[in-house]
């Protein structure tokens, strides 16, 4: 018996071999392919200007226009322009809804009959909401839908709209409109460049005569340059600038930008 509890210790105490602990090496994450540019892809915004064809009232080319980068090919933002959507759309509701409670609505405070005996639900005045004349229970009362939305957001909202609009071939800038001083004429300059359905006409300042001339064409509303928002771009099928509109865009967006 003693032989064996020597050899047992003999086994226990056997040194047990050193191993050298193992390092764990960071894994590398593959590099993703390089995907081809699209032709559609928007412009960086560093760039100063940009070009855009130019059409003439007779529907032919007639050269081209260097446009700000920073609005027609901007990082589109579609979160951003559903905010400016929504902000717009508040801000055109007048809130002046309003209801009267039943201690409002005149009329008589007499109980219209007796408590019991009548084999009648008790009521009281006849202004009660259950009554026809009566007041309106939770109805609607006069409040400020107003929102707010800084000014660079507008401006971010708007660049986005715009280079939407432009990467859909939704934009189109003629030249030459200017000079026409009849309904007739504009139509038909319109009807030559494939102007139809919803579409809003871009004009410059001063065109008074110019706006004369297009407000009575049915689908075609009308905006200054200086007035123009997200909203009204994305409610139209095409977006037609007068050459002279651009200049005031531009004007318009290098001095709120400076601000």
């Amino acid at each position: 018996m003693p032989k064996v509890k020597k050899i047992v210790k003999k086994i226990t105490r056997k040194p047990v071999a050193k191993t050298k602990p193992v390092r764990s090496v960071p894994l590398k994450s593959p590099k993703s392919p390089k995907l081809p540019k699209s032709s559609l892809s928007p412009v960086s915004p560093k760039l100063v200007s940009i070009t855009m064809p130019v059409h003439g009232i007779d529907g032919k080319s007639s050269g081209t226009i260097a446009i700000p980068a920073e609005l027609f090919a901007a990082k589109v933002n579609n979160a951003l322009v559903a905010q400016a959507v929504r902000v717009y759309l508040a801000n055109q509701r007048e809130g002046g809804a309003s209801t009267k409670t039943r201690g409002q609505v005149e009329g008589s405070t007499r109980k219209i009959y007796r408590q019991k005996g009548t084999g009648r639900a008790r009521h009281g005045g006849v202004r009660a909401p259950i009554f026809v004349g009566g007041g309106i229970t939770f109805g609607p009362h006069p409040r400020d839908y107003h929102l707010d939305l800084p000014q660079k957001m507008k401006r971010a909202a708007l660049a986005s709209a715009l280079t939407s609009a432009k990467l859909e071939g939704k934009l189109m800038v003629i030249d030459g409109l200017g000079a026409l001083k009849k309904t007739k004429a504009m139509a038909a300059a319109m009807q030559a460049n494939g102007i139809k359905g919803s579409s809003l006409f871009v004009v410059g300042s001063d065109a008074l005569l110019t706006t004369r001339c297009a407000r009575n064409i049915a689908g075609l509303d009308i905006l200054a340059a200086q007035n123009l928002h997200a909203y009204v771009v994305l409610s139209h099928q095409k977006i037609v600038f007068m050459k002279e509109a651009i200049a005031v865009l531009k004007a318009r967006f290098r001095s709120e930008k400076s601000v």
